[in-house]
């Protein structure tokens, strides 16, 4: 057979095919060459890269293992990197991708639960695209930055009840609630007619289902001071739009442990509609609330099931547990109903259709960090002296009066005392000699990292400030000093994140930072000064002040991870009455953003 020839450009289809590859090769690389270099394009992919890497180091334990001591001997010069955009509210301990897996049981996936150490991706949570410095306190009750918390669904869903709209760039807040459509103050008024509000009787709450937390933002008005509490749930913005406020908040469900408050706290407890099955599994929730709530404290119910249509079962069981515990019910006021809680252990429930009985004396009623609900009745007795409502002082006396539960202590009065003294003329040492923004507007929700008995938060009462007071769960139990004080606060660990959202704090202290992270037989480290850094900076506001006391060794320790975390930091001397072998860190956290929310 014949050849056909044909011309000799179509002889050679292979090495035109071969020149197009390298010539689209080069112009390709020209072109990436000119996108890396001169658009956005190029930091957003090396932003992308630097993050994979943090990862991939995260999720390797050795290389975080060794990038922790990097940071902690002061080798590793550069900052800690930025998370992702999208993890801008993020809750380590309450993340939903991470929970939702979990039983349903009693609400159990809605409580915390935390990744251990080398699952967290050390960075830092960058702020939203838009953030400004919040609105400053008071008006920050009544309106906030739409930019800072950018989710409209509880303001679309909610705002016919007036819990919030948005206006302009604002979130307005016109002090609703599903129970108090026409405002808190009309309701608050209300609950006056059978409870004693604004007398200085009642100083300490709890509003179980705050919602934005309106009912807890205007009793502060009557010099009553709320702890609100919500989970993350359907309105996952609920506590974070209480903290912005300037409301105290925290971040907690009622499940299958109980709640992190010491026994016999709160002078009132109040749901608006939380929708807590208070009756369900043996009356476990109501005991629960029932062990916070001080003798002679007020229980107030609005909502499901009182006097609620369809739900007279649930009323009459609700009624029934109450009477069972010796509850005096005050009043029922439409779907409002007012409880009583009697002094002292005078009603035994012995003998009820519920099986309620008292806890064993072995019980200890202020063990309350992740420690399993208890179907039995704490005993008031187990408690000495005399801490009933309308018993201890009322406020504001009852913040310097040493409380009858600081006996527990050897020498507990001369200790309190003692405390009292210290922390006054180190709070005006604060604000003479260091100038920290104490007292001023720029300073609104402060946390106390390791409270003891609340010496700090006392000696701030005249500012127009709240603390949240922290117990470390593995020190004396001083929790129930701080609230027989009039002040509030929970149990915590520092080797773990806490229960709130990012940029939740304007001022965060520490006293001898770290023996939170150390255990307390052994003197050997539980977890690192880097990781407790970070999570300080997740939750501090931009602009926000870090004041740490420790040892000179730790304070210098400190200062080098403070450069890592984007802080700019001073070290002071103690003021002069001081004995204590101790130097002062004080920070403030830079307002940086992610190079994406800047252009």
């Amino acid at each position: 057979m014949g050849h056909l020839n044909l011309p000799a450009s179509k002889r050679i289809p292979r090495q035109w095919r071969l020149l197009d590859l390298v010539s689209a090769a080069f112009f390709g690389i020209v072109t990436l060459f000119f996108l890396l270099v001169f658009t956005p394009l190029g930091d957003s992919m090396a932003a992308s890269g630097r993050q994979a890497l943090l990862l991939s180091t995260n999720a390797d334990p050795k290389q975080r293992h060794r990038l922790v001591a990097l940071v902690e001997q002061g080798q590793h010069q550069q900052p800690i990197e930025a998370c992702p955009a999208d993890a801008v509210d993020h809750m380590p301990c309450e993340d939903p991708r991470r929970n939702s897996q979990l039983s349903r049981e009693m609400n159990f996936y809605r409580e915390r639960h935390c990744p251990p150490p080398e699952e967290t991706p050390l960075c830092l949570i960058p702020p939203p695209d838009g953030y400004r410095i919040p609105v400053t306190w008071p008006e920050s009750l009544e309106k906030i930055w739409h930019s800072n918390m950018p989710h409209n669904k509880i303001a679309e869903r909610k705002g016919h009840q007036g819990w919030m709209k948005l206006e302009g760039p604002h979130f307005i807040f016109p002090g609703g609630g599903t129970m108090f459509p026409d405002g808190a103050i009309e309701y608050i008024e209300k609950l006056g007619q059978y409870i004693p509000i604004g007398d200085g009787v009642l100083r300490t709450a709890l509003d179980m289902g705050c919602g934005v937390a309106s009912f807890g933002g205007y009793l502060l008005a009557k010099n009553i001071i709320a702890m609100s509490f919500a989970p993350r749930d359907s309105h996952k913005s609920q506590i974070q739009f209480a903290l912005e406020r300037g409301i105290p908040a925290f971040s907690l469900m009622l499940g299958t442990r109980r709640l992190p408050f010491s026994a016999f706290s709160f002078d009132l407890v109040h749901c608006s509609r939380c929708l807590i099955p208070f009756t369900a599994y043996n009356a476990t929730y109501f005991l629960e609330v029932d062990r916070i709530l001080r003798p002679g404290g007020y229980l107030v119910i609005s909502g499901p099931p009182v006097q609620w249509a369809n739900q007279d079962k649930e009323w009459a069981d609700l009624q029934g547990v109450a009477r069972a515990l010796c509850y005096e019910l005050i009043a029922v006021d439409g779907n409002t109903a007012v409880w009583k809680k009697p002094a002292g252990d005078s009603c035994l429930p012995n003998q009820n259709e519920y099986g309620l009985e008292l806890c064993d004396e072995s019980d200890d009623s202020n063990d309350a960090w992740y420690v399993k609900l208890k179907k039995c009745m704490s005993r008031t007795s187990s408690v000495k002296g005399e801490f009933a409502v309308g018993m201890i002082p009322k406020w504001p006396a009852r913040l310097t009066k040493p409380p009858a539960r600081v006996t527990v202590m050897r020498n507990g009065v001369d200790v309190f005392e003692a405390d009292t003294r210290r922390w006054a003329r180190r709070v005006a040492y604060y604000k003479d000699s260091l100038h920290l923004k104490l007292g001023t507007s720029a300073v609104r929700n402060i946390m106390d990292m390791n409270a003891f008995f609340g010496g700090f938060a006392g000696a701030l009462k005249s500012d127009p400030v709240w603390v949240m007071n922290i117990v470390p769960s593995r020190k004396p139990s001083t929790l129930s000093i701080i609230y027989d004080r009039g002040l509030i606060g929970v149990y915590h660990d520092w080797c773990e994140p806490f229960s709130t959202y990012p940029r939740s704090y304007d001022f965060i202290h520490v006293t001898s930072i770290e023996s939170l992270i150390k255990h307390s037989s052994t003197g050997k480290n539980r977890c690192n000064l880097v990781d407790l850094l970070v999570e300080m900076d997740r939750i501090l506001r931009p602009e926000g002040t870090v004041v740490i006391r420790d040892s000179p060794e730790v304070i210098d320790k400190i200062g080098r991870i403070a450069h890592n975390v984007r802080w700019t930091a001073s070290i002071h001397e103690k003021e002069p009455e001081s004995h204590a072998r101790e130097k002062i860190l004080v920070a403030t956290k830079n307002f940086w953003k992610l190079p994406s929310a800047s252009t």
